[in-house]
């Protein structure tokens, strides 16, 4: 009843808007930031709670069983806002994949500096405002290092722009970053101001293998190697179980990324290749075959898109992110191996040492699932680390806390989110601690 009469109320008083419904849900596809803005003031106005969705990749995160009067789709609203090459700057609606956003920008030899899980079907809103980054953020920093300036529709259908479209901006308060990362909570993205760089002329990738197992092996490398003159786009520890399944190789491996002119990247690799510890062996990647080891990296991720994540496997697999302080992550990474040599549950992990995140995909039993779950939390938290479960199957919704303890500074978040949307109609549930 619910969602006839909504429909109802959409085609009434947006004629043109694009309304479609399907298992009893009303999905909306604005193609204008107006039309954005009409649809959150009318759900702000009859309290109708209203899902945000982009390519939908990260749909899962946050709330598997959440029930919304209205999903909002911007998967129709594209397309390159501004370019000012010279000042390397794009303005891009949020809509826009992020792919064909890269494929336009390397027309003109740029690209946005971010590497987030699923490119093709992840949209450059959804990215920024889960602030999503892969293995590179070592090199490439995080979305808030990225963009400059944001336009936001709040809940109430008001339309606010902060930041600027020029690189030097410190005019007021940094408002982009309460945006980017905030899944929707606040209020809509709907145009992104971003700064760029060149395409790197040249592109490597240095796999070590360490078949002893001596993780303090690896860990006196990462230090080496990080308080030298290089700069690794990319420093990230595999798990023998992920290590199998992506390079062939049941063991600890280390993938370093080199990004830059041609002689630098040959240089940096034989420096590498001198500091390599004697008992890991080296293997130097063809450009071609980094980008499609990194390809395959990106799409490890649960994808809240893919109807492949139905299936009987996926139904069982749960995926968590932890956070810990830098080289703590060989010991997350050891745990995760230990915890999956017991046969009980299956744990692919890998980490960044020096950026200190960790994804972690467990497969198993429903019970061994939630048991490792918690086990990987007591253990980050033991690190004065966080773990949280960023894909969680509906079996599981009622057993698992998906966000773990409330941070010290949760008041404060609960503080903007009650300004911001008072009547909490955006994105559920979709933020730390369940706001």
């Amino acid at each position: 009843m619910v969602t006839t009469e909504l429909l109802g109320e959409m085609k009434t008083f947006l004629p043109n808007l694009k309304v479609e419904t399907s298992d009893q849900q009303v999905t909306v596809y604005p193609q204008t930031e107006s039309e954005i803005s009409e649809v959150l003031k009318y759900c702000n106005e009859n309290k109708r709670k209203v899902q945000v969705l982009g390519g939908g990749t990260k749909s899962s995160l946050g709330f598997p069983n959440e029930t919304v009067d209205l999903k909002l789709c911007l998967s129709e609203y594209t397309g390159i806002v501004e370019h000012t090459v010279g000042d390397m700057t794009v303005t891009v609606k949020a809509g826009t994949r992020y792919e064909e956003l890269q494929e336009y920008l390397a027309q003109h030899n740029q690209r946005v500096a971010l590497d987030p899980s699923w490119p093709e079907h992840a949209t450059i809103g959804g990215v920024i405002a889960a602030n999503d980054s892969g293995p590179k953020r070592l090199g490439y920093g995080t979305a808030r290092d990225s963009v400059i300036g944001i336009r936001t529709v709040y809940p109430d259908g008001r339309i606010i722009r902060s930041g600027g479209r020029v690189v030097k901006n410190v005019a007021g308060y940094d408002m982009n970053k309460l945006f980017i990362g905030s899944m929707g909570t606040l209020g809509v993205i709907s145009e992104i101001t971003l700064k760029l760089r060149p395409v790197q002329k040249s592109e490597s990738l240095l796999i070590l293998s360490f078949p002893s197992g001596n993780l303090e092996e690896v860990r006196s490398f990462a230090i080496k190697l990080l308080d030298s003159m290089m700069e690794p786009v990319s420093l990230e520890l595999f798990n023998p179980g992920i290590s199998a399944r992506l390079l062939d190789k049941n063991v600890y491996t280390l993938a370093i990324s080199l990004e830059d002119v041609e002689s630098s990247v040959r240089y940096q690799e034989e420096l590498i290749q001198k500091l390599c510890p004697t008992e890991a062996e080296l293997e130097i990647v063809s450009e071609e075959g980094a980008k499609q080891f990194w390809k395959k990296v990106y799409t490890t991720l649960p994808n809240g898109n893919d109807s492949k994540q139905k299936d009987a496997d996926s139904e069982k697999a749960v995926s968590m992110k932890i956070g810990v302080v830098n080289l703590d992550v060989v010991k997350v990474i050891r745990e995760s191996q230990l915890l999956s040599d017991g046969q009980a549950v299956t744990v692919e992990a890998h980490g960044g040492l020096g950026t200190g995140i960790c994804q972690v995909m467990i497969r198993g039993s429903k019970e061994d699932v939630v048991q490792t779950i918690t086990r990987l939390r007591e253990y980050a938290k033991n690190l004065n680390g966080y773990g949280i479960v960023r894909y969680l199957p509906g079996s599981l919704a009622e057993t698992v806390d998906i966000w773990g303890d409330k941070p010290s500074y949760y008041p404060l978040l609960e503080g903007i989110k009650a300004k911001m949307d008072p009547n909490r109609i955006m994105n559920p549930n979709r933020f730390v601690g369940g706001i």
